[in-house]
């Protein structure tokens, strides 16, 4: 008679282990960087524009989802709660798109149009 030891039974510690993952898996609400949205402060320096939205991925490109608020020094600020990761977006300025030249970077939207990207850890 042959015993075959299961890999899955192998580790000492296999109760435990087992217990540990039911339990992790079993925590929606457990911490996890991933899940926390930051706050993520955008502005436009766009002194004598009469509107900016700012438009992404992170709300449908709907230009009525984020209007910006108009600083006193000219510029336009809105701060955005977003999950890690990179993020699309442009702002529209009266009605224009246009990119952020202080973005962590840029990429191309699903029609292939140039983007911002920001990237939140």
């Amino acid at each position: 008679m042959k015993l075959h030891a299961s890999p899955r039974h192998s580790h000492p510690n296999h109760h435990y282990l087992e217990e540990l993952r039911q339990y992790t898996l079993d925590q929606p609400d457990r911490y996890s960087a991933k899940n926390m949205a930051k706050p993520v402060p955008f502005v436009c320096r766009a002194p004598h524009a009469k509107t900016v939205a700012l438009i992404g991925d992170f709300n449908g490109w709907d230009e009525t989802v984020h209007p910006m608020q108009r600083q006193p020094d000219g510029a336009w600020r809105l701060e955005v709660p977003l999950h890690h990761g990179h993020h699309r977006y442009r702002f529209l300025v009266d009605g224009r798109p246009m990119l952020d030249p202080r973005a962590h970077g840029s990429s191309r939207d699903h029609h292939g149009t140039k983007t911002s990207l920001v990237a939140v850890s």
